[in-house]
This record gives C-alpha cells, sequence and structure tokens, in this order.
C-alpha cells in the first residue's frame, strides 16, 4: 500500500489566487494550501461555506437545441436554400413533377439528418448520466456518501473499484489503483496510479500519475485523494468551457459543397441571362425567353446531389456506429 501522509493543517478557506500544478506538490503541501487534513477531512459548516464559494460541483451545457431548431437547421445550407428556390420557381412556370422531385429530396435529405442529429443528442444524454451521482467523502472523521454535486476543494475523496471518479483529484493513497483514462487521454488500458510528487509542471494529464480526474473510471484497487478541482475547473470542465467558446466550425465537405453551390449558381444565373439576352435580340417573345431562361436555371440544379452526399454520410455514420463511435452531425463523417 502507498501512503503519504501530510501533517494537519487548519480549516480555513483555500486560497483560490492562483492553480498551482498540484502533481508537483507532496501531498502535506497539497492539504495545507486547501486547508484541509486527509485523517478527519473538511468540517460540515467549512465545506457548506466552501460550496457557497465555489458552486456545485457540476458541468455546465450550453444552450441546448430544440428539437424544431435541429430540424430548421437542416435546411440552412446553400444548396439546401438553391433547391428550395428550384423548386418554387418550378411550381411557378408549371413544372410540377420537378417541384414534387426537388421537394422529396430536400425533405428526405433533411430528414436523414435530423435522425442522425437528434439520436445523437440522446446517446450524449444518456452518457451524461453516467458521470458519478454520489461519492464517499470524509467528514468530520467520518466517511459519509454525498451527492457529487456537494464536493468541494479540500474533501477528502474514497475511491474503490467501479467508482466514476467525481472530481479531479490528488491521490494521496493508493493500493493497486488504476483508472480508466480514455475519455481524457486515449490511453486504452487502465493507468497505475501512484502517491509520490512528480517532477515537471509542463506534464500532460496522462502522464500525471498521482492524479484522479472526473468522469474517469476506477477499473481496479482502491485510493484516497483530495478534491483539487470541482466542476468548470475540472479538466472535463475545462474541456466544456472550449467547446462552448468555440464558434461552429464547417468541415472541408460543408465548405467545399457551399462554394460549389455558390460557383453554380452564378454560373447558371449568367448563362441564363445570355439565353435570355439573345433570344430578344432574335425577336422572341419575352415571356418566351422568360420561362426559357427559368427552365434552363433549374435543369442547371443537381437536385440529387444533396441526397446522394446525405445517403454516403448517413452509410458511412452507420457503419462508425458499428464499430462504437458516436457521431453528432452527419458532415463530421
Amino acid at each position: 500500500m502507498k501512503r503519504d501522509r501530510p501533517e494537519k493543517a487548519s480549516l480555513a478557506a483555500p486560497s483560490q489566487a492562483s492553480t498551482p500544478a498540484w502533481h508537483c506538490l507532496p501531498t502535506a503541501d497539497v492539504s495545507a494550501q486547501l486547508s484541509t487534513d486527509v485523517a478527519v477531512g473538511l468540517a460540515r459548516a467549512e465545506a457548506e461555506r466552501r460550496l457557497a464559494r465555489y458552486g456545485p460541483n457540476a458541468i455546465q451545457e450550453g444552450e441546448k437545441r430544440s428539437a424544431w431548431r435541429m430540424l430548421l437547421d437542416q435546411f440552412t445550407d446553400f444548396m439546401i436554400v438553391v433547391l428550395l428556390v428550384a423548386a418554387v420557381i418550378s411550381g411557378f412556370i408549371g413544372e410540377a413533377i420537378d417541384t414534387i422531385a426537388i421537394l422529396v429530396i430536400v425533405l428526405m435529405n433533411g430528414t436523414i439528418g435530423f435522425i442522425q442529429e437528434y439520436r445523437a443528442e440522446k446517446a450524449m444524454a444518456a452518457l451524461k448520466k453516467l458521470a458519478a451521482a454520489t461519492a464517499r467523502v470524509l467528514r468530520e472523521g467520518a466517511v459519509v456518501e454525498l451527492p457529487a454535486a456537494d464536493l468541494v476543494p479540500g474533501d477528502v475523496v474514497v475511491l474503490e473499484a467501479g467508482n466514476v471518479v467525481p472530481a479531479d483529484l490528488r491521490l494521496f493513497e493508493s493500493v493497486v489503483l488504476k483508472t480508466e483514462e480514455a475519455a481524457l487521454t486515449g490511453e486504452s488500458v487502465p493507468v497505475e496510479k501512484r502517491t509520490e510528487a512528480l517532477d515537471g509542471s509542463d506534464l500532460t494529464v496522462g502522464d500525471r500519475r498521482n492524479m484522479a480526474y472526473k468522469g474517469t473510471i476506477v477499473a481496479y484497487g482502491r485510493g484516497r485523494g483530495i478534491v483539487v478541482g470541482t466542476g468548470m475547473q475540472t479538466e472535463l470542465g475545462k474541456i466544456a468551457t472550449l467547446l462552448s467558446q468555440e464558434a461552429e466550425v464547417k468541415t472541408p465537405l460543408q465548405k467545399r459543397l457551399a462554394e460549389f453551390g455558390r460557383k453554380l449558381a452564378v454560373a447558371a444565373l449568367a448563362i441564363c441571362g445570355v439565353v435570355f439576352v439573345l433570344g430578344l435580340l432574335r425577336g422572341e417573345p419575352i415571356a418566351l425567353m422568360f420561362l426559357t431562361a427559368v427552365s434552363l436555371a433549374v435543369a442547371a440544379i443537381p437536385e440529387a446531389l444533396p441526397a446522394v452526399v446525405t445517403i454516403s454520410l448517413a452509410l458511412g455514420a452507420y457503419k462508425m456506429v458499428k464499430q462504437n463511435a458516436l457521431i453528432r452531425r452527419l458532415p463530421a463523417v
């Protein structure tokens, strides 16, 4: 058994003026900075004060999109807008078959994209439920089970095999403790933990063997650790912060299709304009040339392209699902 015993410290509120490299500090220094005693834990009154100060140990979620918003977003792509315009024009000039065909393709494209995104959102919501709901914590010398949201910096958490790590911990006790950290590091095998301080403040998350991170799973053994990060201050919270700050990025495929759609629309309008002008110069009726130009514009739009792309992406997503890969939006395939 590995155990790094610190000296006792007072239960004053911890300072958050700076965030030290916890993995570089001995347990005694960690407990001193967080004003806790690993043999006793925090007093309930002190824990309540810290909870009021730092907030609940929960990942804040960004604005959720409703099902209607997801559905409407499927029809904002430039190529889809071009097709909808073509459908309106086709209906105006009496080409009912073309109008119906275009609308069916657009609806099929939107439906496939919506179903994929809706299922992915449901799957992600289910994954969030796997996060630790409760945690075993040392409070006033006794191990109690509390909601994980009530954890605060300085709490002493008891870990056992099968537990989901409820917060970022600096481990001070490890009995053949191993955790699965694939969610953060991509490491495919459980990582064996240690308690000694490590050298190098710039070590990656995967190399900080004396730390256990929120959302990872205890695969083997048992241990104890001091909470050094909760909520959005955890490594998982930092990822959530980056995601919430990052604007939506178009994939290369989306950029190319949008560019193709713009160039196609400009070329079609230019050619139609030329045909219209030449027809007028030949003395053709204005109404006839207008309908001819419009018909040519509609014919130039590749109605099947979005359907072919969407079906191809859907097949790719299906293959990835069979490999346990979750695809939130089709273009990401």
